[in-house]
């Protein structure tokens, strides 16, 4: 499997091994997606590249005309002076009138391509990294991923906005430009055509250099944009424990080798324009020296060797292009590269197209029972780490209704099991099922509709009050109504200066945590679940906003399986059981007096608290 962040020396070897066109291959989906802007940017090349290549020649015989030599088409040499240099002037203005037109469609319809690929790129980027399973997730930084979807997909768009088609019109260029010569004056022609011998050499050697500087200046950016969001997401913490003169040196640091990774590149980028720039001039001083003495020795007219100077300019012109090119093209192929570790991630958690059957006795099961969702757990161990196993041959079996909390010390396992019940995680061995079949077996749109979760830190999305109930599934306004007034927050958002229609800034910051918690609370009520999971769903709230929350929490729970994690074991009392775990394992079980009357863990973390609590009265 592909990792996404691998150390660098094992990145620079992959990128060696990496051939620009395997790199080109692996997106070429994207440009058949937009076939017909291709195929007409593709047919601009032809008119466009003989409209510049015919110039030299027309500004050749023109010289020749003046100078009363002989010119390489006869006609003209049949008209007077002033009506060959008008139909000369005529044609070349023609070239250049429909260089320009074509040009400039050519440039706009190039654009349009690379930014509808861009878009499907990001679309299909976002798609995958949003399907891949949480412990992708627990392993790669925010920011490096917004990098991705940013500026690494942005650089890739510029590969064929401004990178590859235009190296196919180079190209093209150079061969007409070089056929051309060669009906001229064959001589001059093969001189400028093994020039560009040490071009290549010199553009195959600093595209090797650029690349590797380009991947760890990409690398440093991922890490800088890492920081970055780490630092403004966790801004309370570095105020109020004085970390910014620490926090902003580290960042000026991760800075600083940032800086130095982009000189590199920009020092690879100049040497190559530098290079071509002196290579273009010695061939232009060779054509007119060998140019020179056939003139003076009248072996070639004063004409030709006009057009030829031409001709290296045009000649080397693409070149120079493909310089000003280089930097967005080898920042495209290594954005590629880097994308492409990221769509080869497998998607560790897969619905199973061959469960036809089972998808519809659940449902039948479901309508025929308003008390469904048992939950059994056979043998189930996990760890998020290999061997590192934080639960353990775990069994246990819920009947439908049945309410039970877990407890225990942190790190016992508590969070991890609901985790795997919610199919964010995969057991590593063993199975979970939910009314007899396996989990694996559900499709998880399917499981997690019956599974209503609340956790202790309600996520809010930047949007209204409506669409944090809904999340995008589509209920009405009265529905919504409704399932506020079952968690008896309706009061609290009608309360709001739009009530519903109130706009919540990003993870609801105009919003108090109590206030976040009871929306949460509403968006698992309007869904109407057959299982109810609560990870220190009351943590967040007040004294007078718990009993609002405990009522509407008595009427969700009637005629509902609930799995309840609570650190405050006196919110627990009133369920049918508890689970007391330890390092992965059940260790006791039962009701909340028959547990104290055992006296073992859960006794003694009770009355802990009960100390606690008296103690502060």
């Amino acid at each position: 499997m592909t990792m996404l962040f691998s150390p660098k020396k094992t990145l620079q070897k992959q990128n060696l091994r990496e051939t620009d066109w395997r790199l080109l291959m692996r997106i070429a989906k994207y440009a058949k997606r937009n076939q017909g802007l291709l195929i007409l940017c593709l047919v601009l090349l032809v008119p466009l590249s003989v409209c510049g290549a015919v110039q030299p020649i027309l500004i050749g015989q023109a010289i020749s005309l003046i100078r009363q030599e002989p010119t390489t088409y006869p006609f003209l040499q049949k008209m007077s002076l002033s009506d060959g240099l008008n139909v000369l002037a005529i044609v070349l203005l023609l070239t250049i009138i429909v260089r320009f037109i074509l040009q400039s469609l050519q440039g706009y319809y190039v654009q349009k391509m690379g930014q509808q690929m861009t878009t499907d790129i990001r679309n299909d980027l976002f798609n995958h990294v949003t399907s891949l399973a949480v412990r992708f997730f627990d392993r790669t930084p925010v920011g490096r991923l917004i990098t991705r979807l940013t500026s690494d997909v942005d650089a890739l768009g510029d590969v064929f906005s401004t990178g590859a088609i235009g190296i196919l019109s180079d190209l093209f260029s150079i061969v007409v430009i070089a056929i051309l010569m060669l009906t001229l004056q064959w001589k001059l022609a093969l001189i400028l055509v093994f020039m560009m011998i040490p071009v290549t050499a010199v553009v195959i050697y600093f595209q090797r250099k650029y690349r590797q500087a380009n991947y760890q200046s990409r690398d440093e950016l991922s890490n800088l944009n890492s920081q970055l969001q780490e630092n403004m997401i966790g801004i309370g913490v570095v105020q109020l424990f004085r970390r910014e003169r620490f926090n902003s040196e580290l960042f000026y640091s991760t800075n600083c080798q940032y800086i130095k990774a982009l000189d590199d590149t920009i020092f690879y980028d100049s040497a190559v324009s530098a290079t071509l720039e002196w290579i273009a001039l010695i061939a232009i001083a060779i054509v007119l020296w060998f140019g020179g003495k056939q003139v003076v020795q009248d072996q070639l007219s004063f004409g030709t060797l006009s057009a030829f100077i031409l001709y290296a300019q045009r000649l080397f012109d693409p070149l120079r292009q493909f310089a000003e090119k280089f930097t967005a093209i080898q920042s495209g192929l290594t954005a590629i590269e880097r994308i492409n570790n990221i769509l080869n991630e497998p998607i560790e958690i897969r619905d199973l197209d061959q469960i036809t059957a089972n998808l519809s006795a659940s449902n039948s099961h479901e309508q025929n029972s308003v008390q469904t969702g048992e939950i059994r757990f056979e043998n189930v161990w996990f760890a998020y780490k290999d061997d590192e196993y934080v639960i353990k041959d775990f069994n246990l079996t819920i009947p439908p209704g049945e309410k039970v909390a877990l407890v225990g010390p942190t790190g016992a396992g508590k969070s991890s099991i609901i985790r795997l019940l919610c199919r964010l995680y995969e057991p590593s061995k063993g199975r979970i099922l939910v009314d007899g079949i396996d989990i694996r077996e559900l499709r998880q749109a399917e499981l997690r509709r019956h599974i209503g979760v609340i956790l202790q830190d309600g996520f809010l999305f930047a949007g209204d009050v409506k669409s944090n109930i809904t999340l995008g599934e589509s209920y009405s306004l009265e529905q919504i109504k409704q399932a506020a007034e079952k968690t008896n927050v309706a009061t609290f958002i009608e309360q709001l200066p739009q009530g519903y229609d109130s706009e919540l800034r990003e993870r609801g910051t105009n919003l108090s945590s109590g206030q976040k918690q009871l929306i949460a609370f509403a968006r698992s009520a309007i869904r109407n679940p057959h299982i109810l999971v609560l990870d220190e769903a009351t943590a967040n709230l007040d004294v007078g906003t718990e009993a609002l929350i405990q009522d509407a929490l008595d009427r969700l729970l009637r005629r509902r399986t609930a799995i309840i994690i609570a650190h405050r074991l006196s919110t627990i009392r009133n369920v049918d059981r508890i689970l007391v775990l330890k390092r992965g394992q059940i260790i006791e079980s039962g009701s909340h007096d028959e547990l104290i009357k055992n006296n073992g863990l859960y006794a003694s973390l009770y009355n802990l608290q009960m100390l606690n609590v008296s103690e502060k009265n």
